[in-house]
């Protein structure tokens, strides 16, 4: 009984010194993330957007009155400015890793200028009271659009196309518009943000990672990404060092799922064939065979089919058999008789090596064209990871 008393009574003692303990190492570790967030926007201070403070994001949303959306990242409200000039504020939950999924964001979209790269207005940034500014993308995310048969929501291909393209051209300048080139490492659906005039925008950037344009790879602790459109590389470290390829990846199973209007992964399929639907459309394709497809017109058709080939080109497991995102958009602006299929994608690793020459001959077939082809512009061998 003494030992069970003496055991309560250290118990009753020792506990409220261990809730003061993990209290200070929670502030600390705060205060800590609040001190690496306020160094980063001093320095930074020349080209980020406007600060403002949580009061003027309340008074902005109406008291978040109006909620368009919510995700890990936290709730999306939408505001007007005294200008007049509708947004979307993102506010975020807690940030991780010492801010920098905030320092992300806020870095990379702060000092972006593109019609198909979201414009980020400004920020706020009080302690836990955290939020980004946006343009409203009054049509919401391309997944809605693409997944739906829903009249007020349908595409027709020709849309499709024409937001396929601004994808590119918003990626490409990531990779090669900036002073940095930027990787976004979240490319999907549910990223892309169309506006009142279905005009594509790249958005959220929490995952993005700069590095300079003279560096072919970057090192990497830890795999980021939505499952689906993570590039093979993130997982399997033998078959190429990651680089701006991995965006490449992630908008070829976008692209791919924008042709097909259907995920790529689909359980609920008439045949077990079709469940993953690049390697069932390679088959289609390269016998020739009429993809099954709702009804298109002979013209749809084709384009449907060119942007199915671009995408297997995207979807390559090496990184180097990979275009980059110029020699893509070149692709999906050019003509279709130009354009030869690629290597079935294959999604791990052999037991052994990929046999490069064999890739290499089949490769050397991409293009029938002469010197104004994009093999002899440097694809894939060569000069592949010149951006």
């Amino acid at each position: 009984m003494p030992l069970v008393l003496f055991c309560v009574m250290k118990f009753l003692i020792g506990m409220p010194f261990v809730t003061i303990f993990l209290i200070y190492k929670y502030k600390r570790r705060h205060l800590a993330m609040d001190k690496n967030i306020e160094e980063f926007l001093q320095a930074h201070n020349n080209f980020l957007p406007i600060r403002y403070s949580y009061s003027n994001i309340k008074k902005i949303t109406g008291n978040f009155k109006h909620k368009l959306g919510e995700g890990g990242y936290g709730s999306v409200y939408k505001g007007k400015l005294r200008s007049g000039i509708e947004v979307a504020i993102k506010i975020l939950k807690h940030s991780k890793a010492n801010g920098q999924d905030f320092i992300s964001e806020v870095a990379t979209i702060g000092r972006i200028h593109h019609v198909n790269v979201v414009q980020l207005i400004g920020f706020c940034f009080e302690g836990s009271k955290q939020a980004l500014v946006y343009d409203l993308m009054s049509n919401g995310s391309l997944d809605k659009h693409i997944f739906t048969k829903e009249c007020d929501k349908f595409l027709d291909y020709k849309k499709i196309y024409e937001i396929a393209l601004g994808v590119a051209k918003g990626i490409g300048y990531l990779h090669r518009g900036c002073d940095m080139q930027i990787l976004h490492f979240d490319i999907k659906p549910h990223n892309i943000l169309l506006d009142k005039n279905f005009t594509p925008k790249v958005s959220d950037f929490g995952l993005a990672k700069l590095y300079p344009t003279d560096h072919r790879t970057i090192s990497m602790t830890a795999a980021r990404g939505t499952l689906g459109y993570m590039a093979p590389e993130l997982f399997y470290k033998n078959i190429g060092g990651v680089s701006y390829k991995a965006d490449v990846y992630s908008f070829g199973m976008l692209l791919m799922e924008m042709a097909g209007r259907r995920k790529n992964v689909n359980a609920n399929v008439e045949h077990s064939s079709q469940i993953y639907f690049p390697l069932w459309v390679y088959d289609q394709v390269n016998t020739k065979e009429s993809v099954e497809m709702e009804e298109v017109v002979e013209e749809e058709r084709e384009v449907i089919k060119k942007m199915i080939i671009v995408a297997l080109w995207c979807i390559q497991l090496n990184p180097d058999h990979r275009p980059p995102m110029n020699k893509v958009l070149e692709m999906l602006e050019g003509d279709i008789g130009n354009i030869q299929m690629p290597p079935k994608p294959l999604f791990y690793p052999l037991d052994k090596p990929i046999d490069d020459d064999k890739a290499e001959i089949e490769l050397e077939t991409f293009s029938t064209s002469s010197s104004a082809s994009i093999i002899s512009a440097g694809f894939p061998f060569g000069g592949s990871n010149d951006v």
